[in-house]
């Protein structure tokens, strides 16, 4: 049983990350080009400003102005946990197709800031180019290193688990930004998420689903996985964003109240 023990806490941070950093597009303001996109089950809702990326592995909505995604979605299977291809080396790369400004290298060097994958690399192992295609900046943002290799990777081995055990889940993740108080990197001025969040989407034998959202200060503190649980209703108000709108409104309404998940 996987039960939420701090939503009180979890509200309060919640709660405080309601405003919107100047200077950094909202859900409904952002710009960029548009593209059309079939509406997939662990894609969230989205305007007609956001640039869409349609990976191998994952969908990106990436924002040209902060230079990190503001969400990355991906279903994943049990089946696609089967290592099938890997490499020891992390060749960061701009995605060589996608127009307009991008992130690079030389803004993360020497920052202090690890490239934090939003859909992992690990998750991606199932093909060489979903793999690779994991390493573009418009999977990553500036992340905390404790917290790359802590807590948040705590959570993204437990969705695999997840995913181990049900089948396959949905994940949709990314940035939140507040008061920006950690600023920008590089001289393209990549801006420095406050937090991070995570909605999953697990089904049940009856053919019903669960869900649970988590929200992650960019920081190295640890914490259990329960102090950062929250409802994905929750996690909606703070995105200004409905993030499975493909559920039908009766399934979607019981499953994004939940704050406790049973496993």
């Amino acid at each position: 049983m996987f039960i939420c023990k701090c939503v009180g806490a979890m509200v309060c941070l919640l709660a405080a990350l309601m405003s919107t950093c100047s200077g950094v597009p909202g859900a409904a303001d952002i710009v960029g080009d548009t593209n059309e996109h079939p509406q997939l089950l662990e894609c969230p809702a989205y305007g007609k400003g956001e640039h869409i990326v349609d990976y191998n592995g994952f969908v990106v909505s990436y924002n040209h102005t902060t230079l990190v995604p503001d969400w990355v979605a991906y279903e994943l299977t049990a089946d696609e946990l089967e290592v099938r291809y890997s490499s020891k080396s992390s060749n960061f790369s701009r995605d060589p197709n996608l127009k307009g400004r991008q992130a690079s290298r030389e803004d993360y060097s020497r920052s202090g800031w690890d490239k934090g994958h939003m859909a992992p690399k690990a998750d991606m192992r199932w093909s060489e180019q979903s793999y690779w295609q994991s390493h573009y900046f418009t999977n990553i943002c500036p992340q905390n290193h404790q917290l790359n290799g802590g807590d948040w990777n705590a959570l993204e081995n437990t969705v695999r688990r997840w995913a181990k055990k049900y089948g396959r889940v949905w994940v949709v993740c990314g940035p939140v930004f507040d008061s920006c108080r950690y600023g920008t990197i590089g001289k393209a001025g990549v801006q420095i998420p406050d937090a991070f969040f995570k909605a999953v989407l697990v089904p049940r034998a009856d053919g019903s689903y669960s869900g649970l959202a988590f929200v992650m200060p960019n920081e190295g503190k640890h914490h259990s996985l329960s102090h950062y649980a929250c409802s994905i209703d929750q996690l909606e108000e703070v995105l200004g964003r409905d993030l499975f709108p493909a559920l039908d409104d009766e399934t979607e309404a019981i499953v994004e109240a939940q704050a406790v998940m049973s496993f």
